[in-house]
């Protein structure tokens, strides 16, 4: 009876350690579209095995050195489909990245993006040598890191990706733009993080004012130069004049814009790894914040207003 017990129980851990083939959504060998940061790129599954009690999928970034091989879960990844494929071209498009092999990206990735897009001179310094056709390189696998590789990382949830993706296509395909002034407004959205954050950690906290204040001075600083789409930038003249702080005029669409542009100018900031660790964990903590309430900080739709610039200008990101 004993023999017969344990055996039993050895037969339901392992039922309930073996996934349910159905479940496995990737199979080996099978070219995907694997997250990295706020970016997506192309990869191959090399193995997918259970771990925890769920489906863990260890890829090759293709074009990338196998240092860079990693175990990732299942909302890392995508099928390799045209829907998805657009995805990766727009979320690139909102970042900035040329698709030019010269400027360290990858020349295969498909749909090509349009010409006219330019890249950020960090993207072009932090890029590396991505392309595999490069001259005299084409069999060879690049070492440097891909561009994400930052003293601060920023995992944008899976929802305000989404989001992203529709500001983009509100702006750049559809014409329209956000309505301004913002209600609730940059200031306010800080303010009530930091209220929220004195709820719950039972006190005020000086670290996360000083946080706050500092993602504030980006914002201000960043929005005219590396924040606005070129057909935006006519609306921004017309609200922001004299002394008047972006902050004050702009809310959560364009601050989620600012998290995807801080990994690119953290490095030019001397910070130490312990505070690049905390800073991370605070960015992650307050895009939480922000998905939580997406509802009530983020418009469902947008101005039906004309953009101002022409149609040659659209979908670049203004880079001065």
């Amino acid at each position: 009876m004993g023999d017969d017990s344990t055996t039993d129980g050895d037969k339901t851990t392992a039922n309930r350690r073996r996934p349910d083939s159905n479940s496995n959504i990737f199979s080996d060998g099978e070219k995907v579209l694997a997250y990295h940061g706020p970016r997506i790129y192309e990869a191959k599954v090399q193995k997918a095995e259970i771990r925890k009690n769920e489906w863990k999928y260890f890829v090759h970034y293709l074009g990338w050195s196998k240092n860079w091989d990693e175990w990732v879960g299942v909302d890392r990844l995508m099928k390799y489909t045209e829907e998805n494929i657009e995805k990766q071209q727009i979320l690139e498009k909102t970042q900035g990245v040329d698709k030019n092999p010269k400027s360290g990206r990858s020349s295969q990735t498909k749909p090509k993006v349009s010409s006219d897009v330019k890249v950020e001179k960090e993207d072009v310094k932090s890029s590396g040598a991505k392309g595999k056709k490069r001259k005299s390189e084409s069999s060879i696998e690049k070492e440097n890191p891909p561009p994400v590789e930052k003293p601060v990382k920023i995992q944008i949830p899976s929802a305000l990706k989404k989001q992203l993706v529709d500001d983009w296509e509100f702006i750049n395909q559809q014409d329209k733009l956000v309505k301004l002034p913002r209600s609730p407004n940059v200031d306010d959205i800080l303010a009530k993080y930091l209220e929220y954050r004195s709820k719950k950690d039972g006190m005020m906290t000086d670290a996360v004012g000083e946080i706050l204040k500092g993602l504030r001075c980006y914002f201000d600083r960043a929005l005219p130069v590396i924040l606005l789409y070129n057909n935006e930038r006519k609306q921004f003249q017309d609200f922001v004049t004299d002394n008047v702080s972006p902050s004050t005029i702009y809310g959560a669409e364009h601050l989620l814009r600012l998290f995807v542009k801080l990994p690119d100018l953290l490095p030019y900031v001397n910070i130490d790894e312990d505070l690049a660790m905390r800073l991370q964990q605070k960015f992650l903590d307050f895009l939480k914040f922000l998905q939580k309430n997406q509802s009530s900080f983020f418009i469902s739709s947008y101005d039906g207003s004309k953009a101002s610039d022409s149609s040659a200008a659209r979908g670049k990101m203004t880079q001065e």
